[in-house]
């Protein structure tokens, strides 16, 4: 007995993690500064881990109310109805329950090249096919309508992401629209804003609130801290409201996360800190990187290394994970995440020593 054939299926590649890479190279955890996973240098909300302390004694009990006081609390803050708010384990289960709402067995998804990988593992898992678009290195991976429509065919699902990851590249809202109105009626555009709060570009969740055609993810990992809680959401259309209890996993957002959310969202301080932090350090590190790097949006920075394995390799063995870029098919590039400004200043001196060192950057 064999599970079905999933050669067709690629593995997701997370960015390498502290202990990982101590073990590895036998280095202190805490020698080390790790920007390769576009995760939040400052960690959790305050408040979010006082609530995950308050209810630490709950979890024997199935998540019903924090996950409706959650979902009403985000309904709120975007104006829009308890319904069209799909809270799920991460922006990706997200994605898993866009995919089993929209496709039938055969149906095409168009996704960016290159791209965050999960949107075409979603769209395999539930018998679906693939199709990309691509985002160009020479206009610094630019989006608008036109790159995505020269592409389509008729997909079910059209992915879009702004920020885009790996570049920080954004799609404007009116170029989002443009999209949606040029595609079929049954054509669903996904805009994932996992990045959304580091970008100065409008959300397209009103598009979502004012159209049947539109859908945005949005996640706690990034600006919120709470990665290791896997707890995100996505705001669909109200006439797809009805859809979620036929295709979420029962109790898959869990007590501790929804409640940690809940508190996050209310932390202000913490997100502007967050935002502000990342904004800073993305312009450090296009300032004083001995490399040429893309204009982000992010909390994060694409560089052209030339050889990305390579200089992720030697960075290691200075302290700094950074994320090669080759899994994403840009192999010259490298993934540097925003950290605290210690850890920047720090992580881009020991960068250029390294780029010094095997003869690349632009000033080598």
């Amino acid at each position: 007995m064999r599970p079905r054939d999933l050669s067709d299926h690629s593995p997701y590649v997370p960015g390498r993690g502290v202990e990982e890479v101590a073990r590895e190279r036998g280095i202190d955890p805490d020698d080390l500064i790790k920007l390769s996973s576009n995760e939040n240098p400052h960690g959790p909300s305050p408040a979010a881990v006082e609530a995950i302390r308050d209810h630490a004694d709950r979890v024997n009990q199935y998540p019903k109310s924090s996950h409706t006081d959650l979902t009403a609390r985000i309904a709120e803050k975007w104006g829009i109805g308890d319904e069209q708010v799909w809270v799920s384990p991460g922006a990706d289960g997200s994605i898993d329950y866009l995919s089993r709402a929209a496709l039938e067995p055969g149906d095409e998804v168009l996704v960016p090249s290159p791209g965050f990988a999960y949107y075409a593992m979603s769209s395999r898992y539930h018998h679906g096919e693939v199709t990309e678009y691509e985002l160009s290195t020479a206009d610094g991976f630019a989006q608008d309508a036109e790159t995505v429509l020269s592409a389509y065919g008729g997909e079910r699902i059209v992915y879009v992401t702004s920020p885009h990851n790996p570049s920080g590249s954004t799609m404007p809202l009116d170029e989002v629209e443009a999209v949606a109105d040029a595609t079929a009626p049954e054509t669903l555009v996904v805009v994932d804003e996992a990045y959304g709060e580091f970008s100065d570009v409008d959300s397209a969740i009103p598009l979502a609130d004012e159209r049947d055609d539109v859908a945005v993810l949005r996640t706690f990992s990034k600006a919120y801290g709470l990665a290791g809680l896997r707890i995100g959401y996505s705001v669909v259309p109200e006439a797809w409201g009805e859809a979620y209890a036929r295709v979420n996993t029962p109790f898959a957002a869990n007590e501790l996360a929804c409640r940690a959310a809940l508190a996050a969202l209310d932390d202000d301080d913490h997100v502007e800190q967050s935002i502000e932090s990342a904004r800073w350090a993305r312009e450090y590190i296009a300032d004083e990187l001995d490399a040429p790097t893309v204009d982000s949006a992010g909390n994060f920075v694409l560089a052209a290394v030339g050889d990305g394995e390579r200089v992720a390799e030697a960075a290691q063995e200075r302290g700094v994970i950074i994320r090669d870029c080759t899994s994403f098919g840009l192999p010259e590039h490298v993934r540097i995440s925003t950290g605290t400004r210690e850890e920047t200043r720090e992580a881009v001196d020991l960068l250029n020593e390294t780029l010094a060192d095997l003869g690349l950057g632009v000033r080598a």
